[in-house]
């Protein structure tokens, strides 16, 4: 007969953590973020102490940047490992909101443990509480529940027993996989509890391959044969599933092209003569073409976001159909589409098995062969000019000196549809955000993604808009000497944004610092700021300089920041398509008469259901 321990409630929490393993034999919660506040020093501040490396514990600046890093290491690592991150209660609390949102969207896992008010309520308010005047068991935590897959708050010493294993199984489950919220009340983290010796015992986790229903499978495979122009969109679910080389084995086999969303850029090498790129509005043009075309289109993984189907304008052939191959069923049966709910891998296999010797080939060799002559002419280095570069060319210039390692990875602004549409991947070459789309994800993610993986040559593109919101994760990268290269364009201002604006119509208005109402129009030294922080920092004269910089980051020991101004006016000059953004209908000036007949136009070829 087992006996039992006699531990605090946040030591039981940490010793548990620190035994819950994946199949490979590492900890499925790798560590810790921290940021000590009353809510949590004394409780879990004194547990993680006392564990030592059996649950590292690591300090950052921000709790949403922490909480980027942890989640930019999950999604580097496949979803098979995470990370904690905890926080006192209050504005350290509530700053996690944003990164589980972007977790949540993203599918992602990673543990918040913020600590909560007092259970016992003796000291009620206490500091940074929010007190909700009709609901006493309120506190800023509850903020939380509609941006995570669980939420529990703990408010005795035995909810652990029934909390920390449900925890472990959402963010080990494929389908239901995200973030989760233990809200642990401060004063029940220090009280002691006989746990049994049993619920320390160490447990693997092993994260199931969801086999597809036969009739759903065999409904998929009549669809595929029916076609004739069918197209496949690969996305995120693929990567996680990893089963990249089987839908290269599917496409090659059933001669169907292939264009990838942002999640699931890189499945498959852009040198792969069926990759045709992205679909979308931020899309090639050959990809574009092929959309338009397709009788069938074969979603793996994906979620059919606005970006990916160009608000639904960009599959527009009269007889088209959907089937979406997903986890959930959630999303399985968004649009109308014919489901397929199970694992990307195993559903391939067996949809490919079913198809047997089955072949299409209708696309175009050619167009993709033209569109990399495309990027390859919007990408080139300027020539004989003193004008400031555009996005596309400072792409072009990392793309020339990237190396078989190198993951480009982003978030938010112009550069995740200019690198979508415009860099090349590499096999796993490829990070975005962009379900969420959150500024200031980016530094943080490198962080995350280079401790994921040290082996890669990981480059972030940040645009100076991003960088101003959230960028002292430097100094832990710095502290930690977690090296990686970022590329800071200064643009001076939100230059999509103001983009964005004009095309709907807008005058230029509070996106470019120029077009703000300001006093002094600021002139930021990056340079300095960055190397404040203890970060090599340097300004690139021009493209040719900043190729030669990046070459000269590899194999340093911190991060390196290499700005660069460059042109807010220009798009990619390549590629793209509609988007769904409102245009106001009355009361504006004839260029927003204008963009609102050009809104009705394309919003009349929206086909939201299948």
């Amino acid at each position: 007969m087992s006996g039992t321990i006699r531990l605090t409630a946040a030591q039981a929490m940490v010793k548990w953590l620190s035994v819950q393993m994946t199949e490979e034999g590492e900890r499925f919660i790798e560590g810790v973020w921290a940021i000590f506040g009353h809510g949590n020093v004394a409780g879990l501040g004194e547990a993680l102490h006392g564990i030592g490396e059996a649950l590292p514990t690591w300090r950052g600046q921000n709790e949403q940047t922490m909480a980027h890093a942890a989640i930019a290491y999950a999604k580097t690592m496949k979803r098979r490992q995470a990370q904690a991150v905890t926080s006192s209660i209050g504005p350290g609390a509530t700053n996690m909101v944003t990164a589980a949102a972007l977790a949540h969207v993203n599918r992602l896992p990673v543990l918040l443990i913020p600590g909560d008010v007092f259970a016992n309520r003796r000291p009620d308010p206490v500091l940074q509480q929010i007190e909700d005047f009709d609901d006493g068991t309120v506190s800023a935590n509850d903020a939380f529940r509609p941006v995570v897959r669980y939420f529990d708050r703990i408010s005795r010493p035995e909810h652990l027993l029934t909390c920390l294993p449900r925890a472990l199984a959402v963010m080990t489950d494929p389908a239901n996989c995200g973030p989760v919220c233990l809200a642990f009340c401060q004063d029940v983290q220090a009280e002691a509890y006989d746990y049994p010796e049993t619920f320390f015992q160490p447990k693997t986790w092993r994260i199931r391959r969801a086999e597809p229903d036969p009739v759903e499978v065999a409904q998929a495979v009549e669809a595929i044969k029916a076609a004739k122009r069918p197209v496949i969109v690969a996305g995120g679910g693929v990567i996680y599933s990893g089963a990249e080389a089987e839908l290269t084995a599917f496409a090659e086999q059933h001669g169907i092209p292939v264009v990838e969303t942002q999640a699931g850029k890189s499945a498959l090498s852009w040198e792969h003569e069926l990759n045709f790129g992205s679909p979308g509005v931020t899309g090639s043009a050959c990809g574009n073409e092929l959309a338009a075309k397709a009788d069938l289109v074969i979603g793996i993984g994906t979620r059919f976001q606005d970006f990916t189907t160009g608000s639904w304008t960009v599959f527009d052939e009269a007889e088209r159909r959907l089937i979406s191959i997903n986890l959930h069923g959630y999303d399985a049966t968004k649009h109308g589409a014919l489901p397929v709910v199970g694992d990307a891998r195993v559903t391939l296999e067996k949809i490919g098995a079913g198809l047997g010797g089955k072949s299409f080939g209708w696309h175009d060799p050619q167009a993709r062969l033209g569109w990399h002559e495309t990027v390859r002419t919007v990408t080139a280095a300027p020539k004989g000019t003193n004008a400031l570069p555009t996005d596309a060319q400072v792409i072009g210039a990392v793309q020339r000196v990237a190396e078989s390692n190198t993951v480009a990875m982003c978030a938010a602004g112009t550069m995740p549809g200019a690198l979508q549409v415009l860099w090349q991947a590499a096999e796993g070459g490829y990070h975005m955000e962009y379900g969420y789309s959150c500024m200031g994800y980016e530094v943080a993610g490198a962080m995350g993604i280079k401790l994921a993986a040290p082996e890669k040559d990981v480059i972030c593109f940040v645009g100076d808009g991003s960088y101003m919101m959230a960028n002292s994760e430097l100094a832990t990268a710095v502290m930690r000497k977690v090296p990686f290269t970022v590329v800071l364009t200064d643009n001076r201002g939100y230059g999509c944004i103001n983009r964005l604006q004009i095309e709907c119509g807008g005058a230029e208005f509070n996106n470019m610092y120029k077009d703000s109402n300001v006093e002094v129009q600021p002139e930021i030294d990056f340079v300095a700021h960055a190397g404040s922080m203890g970060a090599h920092a340097e300004k690139a004269t021009d493209i040719a300089d900043l190729e030669a910089k990046i070459v000269a980051a590899r194999g340093r020991e911190i991060p390196s920041i290499i700005v660069i101004d460059t042109d807010a006016v220009p798009g990619t000059g390549a590629g793209g398509h509609w988007w769904d953004v409102a245009v106001p209908q009355t009361g504006g000036p004839e260029r927003l008469e204008k963009a609102r007949q050009r809104y009705n136009e394309n919003a009349a070829k929206q086909r939201v259901f299948n």
